[in-house]
């Protein structure tokens, strides 16, 4: 009969069929059902394992949405190879530059999903179709699963005899084929467009990373509150653009929570049975789960409306003349905070400052594909394997990760949970022999050469970590060969 049950529950939860009942009213009910099941007849395992499948489609969330973009809905982008002049006319555009002559798009979801292809997006505008577009997850290993996903589109060409705004409308979920890992289709299709300009007049300037940068100073007083009339509209993006669906259901973490809290005040008294106390670790672990949830309430009300994101959104003082273009800056240092996330509602953000918190892993921010300038500073890194998604942000130019604990603890124990040149699940053609210039070799610091070896920095700051010292200097110079700052010295 349970088993029976189960399979009828779970597909009536995944099709949402016509007449059934909530979700939340349909679990409540369950466990009431088999609870009193159990409780009768401890002995019968069938109930147990229902009990379980119970607790599996409490804990999972139901299907996908795309809940924002970059760039965003309604939005209108100005391209450019180098800088443009800042103008103040130009306040209106979401600025974008690259050498390479490409902007990515990228689209975030709810919960990892495979299946983004040209099949399930269409694109459609006058310089670009679906076919031209090869869509990445952006994640560490080879799974194909991912809450995040970009690709690159060419600009299009120069028409130096109009000025007229090319529109892009973008349709997800039309066909068949995005699909989360726990089974569920994507089921609501979505549209958005934006439209982009090109900056013109700019093609005889030199190209961004061939400027002489200055150095980013990450001191309070090098930042300034916006002006909110005049920047407003550029700097702090609207958040009815950034949130493209909300469909959450209004408080579902807590009555999930509030049914696992119930369970496990009822199995505390079936620990007489060894599958009682299995069931009970279960639901233990699943109320750890929603108290990591919890933790991330302050960045969820700081992304909640306008004017709480606004007072941590902030100009850089020397923004005219930095060699990186204008900065949309975000400050969240020294809030105490363990993990990262509202992702979706920064994708924007090119400057984001996470100093003097308490973070020992960066998971999820290889969504923000136009950071440039990043500080990690003073938090509790304790190696290299916690900045993997580092790899995967080719804007990065400024990072920051001085006063941390890389290189202190002889044991790297995230090096469990984080992918490392010696798993199967890195794309990497890693040479355990390989031999920088200079004879520094690559097997005494793998972990750094990984993270470092892609990305092409600008400025760089590793003091305070047990193991900035002179050989590892001398290796990163090396690496890195774009570094123009190490520590704050000059190195060319």
């Amino acid at each position: 009969m349970w088993h029976h049950r189960r399979g009828l529950l779970s597909g009536l939860l995944k099709k949402k069929a016509q007449g059934f009942s909530s979700k939340e009213k349909v679990l409540h009910d369950e466990y009431e059902l088999v609870d009193g099941a159990i409780v009768v007849g401890t002995e019968d395992q069938s109930g147990w394992f229902y009990h379980l499948s119970l607790l599996e489609q409490t804990v999972n969330m139901d299907a996908p949405f795309l809940v924002s973009s970059w760039p965003s809905h309604g939005s209108n982008v100005l391209l450019s190879r180098n800088r443009c002049s800042d103008d103040c006319s130009l306040s209106q555009f979401d600025s974008f530059h690259s050498s390479s002559g490409t902007f990515p798009l990228i689209l975030y979801f709810t919960k990892a999903v495979q299946g983004v292809n040209s099949s399930t997006i269409t694109i459609e505008s006058s310089f670009c179709t679906k076919n031209d577009l090869h869509w990445t997850p952006l994640i560490q290993n080879r799974s194909q699963f991912s809450q995040a996903w970009v690709t690159h589109i060419i600009f299009p060409a120069a028409n130096p005899h109009s000025s007229e705004p090319y529109l892009l409308e973008i349709s997800v979920g039309q066909s068949q084929g995005i699909i989360s890992q726990n089974g569920f289709p994507y089921s609501h299709p979505t549209q958005f467009n934006f439209k982009v300009h090109l900056c013109l007049g700019e093609t005889e300037r030199g190209k961004v990373e061939d400027l002489d940068g200055d150095i980013i100073l990450w001191k309070d007083e090098n930042f300034h509150a916006l002006q909110t009339k005049s920047q407003e509209p550029h700097e702090v993006v609207s958040l009815d653009q950034l949130i493209i669906n909300d469909v959450h259901e209004p408080n579902t973490s807590n009555w999930r929570a509030a049914i696992v809290a119930n369970e496990i005040d009822l199995f505390q008294n079936l620990l007489f049975c060894k599958i009682g106390i299995l069931t009970l670790a279960r639901l233990l672990t699943a109320i750890n789960y929603y108290k990591d949830q919890h933790s991330l309430v302050f960045l969820q009300e700081v992304t909640s409306n306008r004017e709480s994101l606004q007072r941590h959104c902030c100009s850089y003082k020397n923004l005219a003349s930095a060699s990186i273009g204008n900065y949309k800056c975000v400050r969240l240092n020294n809030i105490s905070i363990s993990r990262i996330g509202s992702i979706e509602k920064f994708l924007w953000v090119s400057m984001l400052d996470l100093s003097h918190n308490e973070l020992c892993s960066i998971e999820g921010l290889e969504a923000m594909q136009l950071l440039s300038c990043l500080n990690l500073s003073v938090n509790k890194f304790s190696s290299f394997s916690a900045l993997g998604p580092l790899r995967l942000l080719k804007s990065l130019k400024v990072l920051n990760i001085s006063y941390n604990e890389i290189g202190l603890h002889t044991i790297d124990t995230t090096r469990y949970l984080c992918s490392s040149p010696l798993s199967h699940t890195e794309e990497t053609s890693w040479n355990c022999d390989e031999m920088m210039p200079g004879g520094v070799s690559v097997t005494n610091y793998w972990e750094a050469f990984m993270i470092f070896k892609s990305l092409r920095l600008m400025q760089l700051d590793i003091a305070g970590n047990a193991i900035a010292g002179e050989n590892f200097k001398s290796f990163l110079v090396k690496v890195v060969p774009s570094l123009q700052w190490l520590d704050g010295d000059k190195l060319h």
